[in-house]
């Protein structure tokens, strides 16, 4: 039971890293120099469904494989979420088109260096408190 609290955990401490991330890079302006059209406000209504899903993300790192390379293991895991984000969130909830390319066509690197921030973010929490 400590391992899925840890990994849920970890989780929402990596779901926090990204949204932090994903806002100071539009509150600074550099998703737009980029030509991407995200900039989310902080506010409480949009952080706190990213943390949790952030958590219940980190419940793949239950998956058996690559435990003893932990980093390494949160980079691949990171692909799930950006799938999901890339072929699902945005074309079928936001409508922002297949790889969120209506935002702009360096949005789907965007949003892999963000999901790469959570899962990195993920492992070391993960490490840290094993």
């Amino acid at each position: 039971m400590k391992k899925i609290l840890v990994y849920f955990a970890a989780g929402c401490l990596g779901g926090l890293a990204n949204s932090l991330a994903l806002w100071a890079f539009g509150a600074y302006g550099i998703t737009h120099q980029f030509g991407v059209a995200i900039t989310p406000t902080l506010t409480p209504a949009w952080l706190y469904p990213r943390i949790v899903w952030g958590g219940i993300w980190g419940f793949v790192f239950l998956l058996p494989f690559l435990n003893s390379k932990l980093i390494t293991k949160g980079a691949i895991i990171s692909i799930f979420p950006t799938l999901v984000q890339l072929l699902v969130v945005f074309p079928l909830k936001a409508h922002k088109g297949y790889f969120g390319l209506d935002l702009g066509m360096y949005t789907p690197a965007f949003v892999v260096f963000f999901n790469l921030v959570w899962g990195i973010v993920a492992a070391l929490a993960i490490k840290f408190f094993k």
